[in-house]
C-alpha cells in the first residue's frame, strides 16, 4: 500500500469540517488520505453528492464516481495546481451551458481523467461524452450572456441617468426663487402653512398676534409693518428664502 491515513495540515481539517456539515452530503465526509512521497487523495464517491465540496488547494487525486453531480461549477479545478487525477464517471450530468466549463477541463486534461464522464440529459446527447460535446451545441450560449450583457448595460445606464436627474433636481430646487404677490384685499389673510410648527414659535405668534391687535384697536390707521422696515423685511424674504413679494 502506497499510502498511508493521516492528517494533512490545516486545510485537511477545514475541508473534512466543512464537508461533514454540508447540506448535501449524505452525512459522510470525504475520506482524505496523504500519498507517498507527497500529495493529498480526496475520495468523495457514493456519497450522494449534489454538488463538490470546497476542495483542498493540495489535491493530488479526486475520486467523485457515483454521485448526483449534474455539473461543475466554473473554476473549480483551476485552483486545484497539483491535480494529477481525476474520476467523475457515474454522475449524471446534464450537458447545458452551465456544462461548458467541465467540457473545455476535459479537453485541455484528458491525461488527467481515468474514466470520462457522459451526460445523462439531455435525450438529444444522453450517453455522449462530455468532452466530446461539440462547439454548436453551446453556440447558443455565447447569445444568452450577450444577451445578458446588454440587458445589464441598458439597466446600468437607465440608472446612471435616474441619478442624473435626480442631482440636476436638487440643484434646480436651490436656485428656484419664488414670488407671492399679496393683493390688497387678502392683507389680512393668514396662511397657516407658513407658519412654524415649533410650539415656542407658535407661542411667540400669538403674542406678538395680541400685542398687534391691541395696538390696531387704540390705533386704526397705523401699519402694522413701519414703512421704513418694509425694504428691510423684504430684502430678508429674498436673501434668505428666496421668496419675493410683489405688493398690488
Amino acid at each position: 500500500m502506497d499510502f498511508k491515513r493521516m492528517p494533512c495540515g490545516l486545510s485537511l481539517a477545514v475541508f473534512l469540517v466543512w464537508a461533514t456539515f454540508h447540506p448535501h452530503t449524505s452525512g459522510q465526509p470525504c475520506l482524505c488520505s496523504a500519498l507517498r512521497p507527497a500529495g493529498l487523495q480526496v475520495n468523495c464517491s457514493s456519497l450522494n453528492l449534489a454538488h463538490l465540496p470546497h476542495l483542498p488547494p493540495d489535491t493530488t487525486e479526486l475520486h467523485v464516481r457515483d454521485n448526483r453531480l449534474t455539473s461543475v461549477s466554473p473554476g473549480l479545478f483551476d485552483r486545484l495546481a497539483v491535480l494529477r487525477r481525476v474520476s467523475l464517471s457515474g454522475n449524471p450530468f446534464h450537458c447545458d451551458c452551465r456544462i461548458q466549463y467541465l467540457r473545455n477541463w476535459l479537453l485541455k486534461n484528458k491525461a488527467v481523467v481515468s474514466a470520462a464522464p457522459t451526460c445523462a440529459s439531455p435525450s438529444s446527447v444522453a450517453r455522449t461524452a462530455v468532452a466530446d460535446l461539440a462547439d454548436d451545441h453551446f453556440a447558443s450560449c455565447g447569445a444568452a450572456g450577450c444577451a445578458h450583457g446588454t440587458y445589464s448595460a441598458v439597466m446600468g445606464g437607465m440608472l446612471c441617468c435616474l441619478i442624473a436627474l435626480l442631482l440636476w433636481s436638487l440643484k434646480l430646487a436651490k436656485r428656484t426663487t419664488f414670488t407671492l404677490e399679496i393683493c390688497e384685499r387678502h392683507s389680512g389673510l393668514e396662511a397657516d402653512c407658513l407658519r412654524s410648527l415649533k410650539p415656542r414659535h407658535r407661542r411667540r405668534l400669538r403674542t406678538a398676534r395680541t400685542e398687534v391687535t391691541a395696538q390696531s384697536a387704540e390705533d386704526p390707521e397705523e401699519p402694522l409693518i413701519p414703512a421704513e422696515l418694509l425694504p428691510q423685511v423684504l430684502d430678508a424674504l429674498h436673501t434668505k428664502h428666496s421668496i419675493k413679494i410683489k405688493a398690488n
